[in-house]
């Protein structure tokens, strides 16, 4: 099993300990990408793609994983963006 399809059966599953990078490979593997607005713009992030709702999110430090309320948030957004079929 490729790691994007682990990533995403763990986010499926709503894992508590998902990681920002793993959220950043998964993004990737959807076809978004990183913009960081710029130098100035701290911990904020903007995840962006083509055919898909833009993502603006908070760089969790100093731990590396991702707050609750951000994994609810995303599995909503694949739900609806049309990434899940559940």
């Amino acid at each position: 099993m490729s790691r994007w399809k682990k990533i995403e059966e763990k986010y499926k599953r709503k894992n508590r300990d998902i990681t920002f990078d793993e959220m950043v490979t998964l993004l990737n593997h959807y076809g978004y990408e990183r913009d960081e607005k710029g130098r100035t713009s701290g911990s904020r992030i903007r995840f962006t793609c083509e055919n898909h709702a833009d993502i603006l999110m908070h760089k969790p430090h100093p731990q590396n994983t991702l707050k609750e309320y951000v994994v609810n948030d995303l599995y909503e957004l694949f739900k609806s963006e049309g990434f899940w079929n559940e």
